[in-house]
């Protein structure tokens, strides 16, 4: 199905649009990078579990990695991550010789030396790692798995910390995207969320990237941080749109203080109400669009030619724990602490605590600590949620018919859109939903109506809008 695009280049709504949207949507929703969510995991998925789904991997279909590293050279009050703060390179490389032996287990339960076709280092910071241990790594990874010449290899790197020879030696082991976390530049916003970097640090960590042979560059902005208004995130922005980014990521905070204890420490008061956070999303959108970028689902946006823009037109978009992707792989294996691995069969989680981590990991057995089964049931709408996350458009009588269910199936949920469809949020035309574009906004809400583990688990997510 041709993927309907919705231009960005659109004037942003106006207050008293937001002020309505928030009035009437601003519950609290799943950001939708799985389904089930992880709030559904479970220990009834276990090390057994998982060691059977491993086996059931077909030996000629290729995998996707990830990685986890828990540390930073310093904490961001406004993380949601599981990371932690450290000043020593022992606690990271004694980290590396216990990822060295879960990398060593998998190997060994897997049905064939898999082919991989991309690897993301995900944390924390990775560029924590020393190149002796980032050497370690790749070099075990190489020697288990058959890594694809034209693999996609990605890391999510502080510029404040990246040295160039850190560049160096990722870029002979392949790396060839690259995310910087940037957030905001303004000095009163960075210190209200502990974390301090110049445009400075920015540019030198592009330009290292770049020379180093690094051919995608992606850059993290965030929205509705203590003291963020729309003047200081576009400051942020142009100079951002200087270094000329590949791609550039446009998040939300989510304040989230019961699951992350360090985000008590920001002031509260100073956090944007919703109208504002929306108002300073919608402008940054505003002014990628003009500077010539494609907005990408709820917040990426790309280049035309980029591969993340090419995917959406082509109705090739995934979404998974890392967000936006042109990753096809249907299975995606999780090494560290909390890293998330996902299966045909269901989602697995790892042991978040680095010390019961390393334990279960040096005892020999997969340190799965939950996950959940995915039933036909949820294979079927998760195919709905994903297409309408990707591509703001889904026919529901074809994902039906995928799944040789009966449009019957869907009758409550379409009897739900009738109220988004009044509220110029959606469009449904026969038996295609297509999202607005102030719909767009609330694209988590529309999501949720075919979400059926949403009413026992909405709690525990953070504000939709």
């Amino acid at each position: 199905m041709p993927v309907r695009h919705l231009s960005g280049a659109v004037p942003r709504p106006t207050a008293f649009a937001l002020e309505n949207l928030v009035a009437k949507y601003d519950g609290r929703a799943p950001r939708y990078t799985s389904y089930p969510t992880a709030v559904q995991f479970t220990q009834a998925v276990d090390a057994v579990a998982y060691r059977t789904w491993l086996a059931a991997i077909p030996p000629d279909e290729p995998v996707s990695l990830y990685l986890h590293i828990p540390f930073c050279a310093r904490l961001c009050w406004f993380c949601g991550c599981n990371t932690r703060a450290v000043n020593r390179r022992a606690p990271v490389s004694a980290y590396v010789d216990h990822l060295l032996r879960e990398v060593d287990h998998l190997g060994a339960s897997l049905p064939a030396r898999l082919k991989v076709s991309a690897i993301h280092l995900g944390g924390g910071s990775p560029n924590m790692l020393s190149t002796q241990d980032l050497d370690r790594l790749f070099g075990r990874l190489g020697e288990i798995f058959e890594v694809a010449p034209d693999a996609e290899i990605a890391a999510e790197l502080d510029p404040a910390t990246l040295a160039r020879e850190w560049v160096g030696a990722a870029v002979r082991h392949g790396l060839n995207r690259a995310s910087l976390g940037v957030q905001n530049l303004d000095p009163v916003v960075q210190q209200a969320v502990n974390r301090f970097e110049t445009f400075e640090d920015v540019a030198a960590a592009v330009e290292d990237l770049r020379s180093g042979g690094v051919a995608s560059v992606n850059i993290d902005l965030m929205y509705g941080l203590p003291h963020q208004t729309c003047a200081n995130t576009l400051a942020t922005l142009d100079k951002v749109l200087l270094l000329e980014p590949e791609r550039v990521a446009l998040f939300g905070y989510a304040h989230v203080p019961w699951a992350k204890a360090h985000q008590q420490l920001l002031d509260e008061r100073a956090l944007p109400g919703a109208v504002a956070r929306l108002d300073q999303a919608e402008a940054a959108a505003e002014r990628l669009a003009d500077a010539g970028y494609i907005r990408v689902g709820l917040d990426h946006f790309a280049r035309s030619d980029d591969a993340l823009a090419l995917a959406q037109r082509d109705g090739r978009l995934h979404r998974n724990f890392q967000g936006y992707t042109t990753d096809a792989a249907r299975t995606l294996l999780g090494l560290g602490a909390s890293a998330i691995s996902s299966l045909p069969q269901g989602f697995a989680q790892n042991i978040a605590g680095e010390s019961a981590w390393r334990a279960v990991v040096n005892a020999g057995d997969f340190p799965i600590a939950r996950g959940v089964v995915a039933t036909a049931e949820d294979r079927f709408r998760g195919e709905i949620i994903e297409r309408l996350m990707c591509d703001l458009e889904v026919d529901l009588a074809m994902v039906c018919k995928r799944h040789e269910r009966p449009l019957a199936d869907l009758a409550d949920d379409r009897s739900r859109l009738a109220e988004f469809v009044a509220d110029g949020l959606i469009e449904l035309e026969g038996d295609r939903v297509a999202v607005t574009e102030l719909g767009r906004l609330a694209i988590r809400s529309v999501c949720a109506v075919f979400d059926r583990h949403l009413a026992a688990g909405g709690v525990h997510h953070a504000r939709a809008l």
